[in-house]
């Protein structure tokens, strides 16, 4: 009786699943360990919508309140100026907020880390950037004497100036005949001055229009209702470019 030959049998395909496996296991807590150690992973996006949001408020507050317990501060939330998210492992939440202390208001930079499925959240980040100007809705009602006469330099970040900027974008934008939008990539100088009963923003802008971008200066008045008119804008010319 013949019997059959038994033909061993490849291990080829089992060796490359458990490779994928291992690479599949590997890159996974890659991804893990870049997240946690705030990696970037992916793109800042602009979030306009959500820095009126009441989730927005919500992560400000909480980073606020750790910033508090970490340094035991007494900061107060006053709003959120401008938020960006980042998507890794869930949620980076940058954002530019305003926040009294001792009666003053300061503009920091914070950064919260978010995984809702875990009921996850994290205070990555804290940083005082500068005062905010008292170039306010209710300073505006105030007398031209309580203010130091003349041009002065106000702090790019402060909620007023962004405001400021953004109008004068909103009206270059109107005002043009381009098919692409102006998109505000950064305010780059920002003067302030109180005459009467109103003030004037004297703001230099970098935009984008398209693929192409240029520099803005703008003046941008504020009168006591909080009303911002544009009152003259040019294109600002680099000296290099101009030789």
């Amino acid at each position: 009786m013949r019997v059959a030959a038994i033909r061993p049998v490849s291990s080829a395909p089992v060796l490359a699943a458990l490779a994928l496996l291992l690479l599949l296991l590997v890159g996974s807590a890659s991804l893990a360990t870049g997240a946690m150690a705030g990696h970037v992973l992916g793109g800042k996006t602009d979030s306009p919508a959500a820095a009126n949001s009441l989730e927005t408020d919500g992560i400000a507050r909480f980073a606020v309140d750790e910033h508090n317990k970490r340094e035991n501060a007494l900061l107060e939330f006053v709003r959120v100026v401008e938020a960006k998210e980042q998507v890794v492992a869930g949620t980076v939440h940058h954002l530019t907020l305003e926040a009294l202390e001792a009666g003053r208001k300061k503009i920091y930079e914070a950064k919260v880390w978010v995984k809702p499925w875990l009921n996850f959240k994290e205070l990555q980040e804290f940083v005082h950037t500068g005062d905010a100007t008292s170039f306010t809705t209710s300073d505006l009602g105030a007398k031209k004497g309580d203010h130091e006469p003349g041009w002065r330099d106000v702090p790019v970040h402060d909620p007023v100036v962004k405001d400021a900027a953004d109008h004068a974008v909103k009206t270059i934008q109107q005002r043009s005949n381009s098919l692409f939008p102006y998109e505000l990539l950064e305010i780059i100088h920002a003067k302030a001055e109180v005459v009467e009963d109103f003030a004037k923003f004297d703001i230099l802008l970098k935009l984008k229009r398209g693929t192409k971008e240029e520099k803005m200066k703008a003046e941008v008045h504020k009168n006591l209702e909080g009303t911002f008119v544009l009152s003259q804008m040019q294109p600002e010319h680099d000296e290099s470019s101009s030789q």
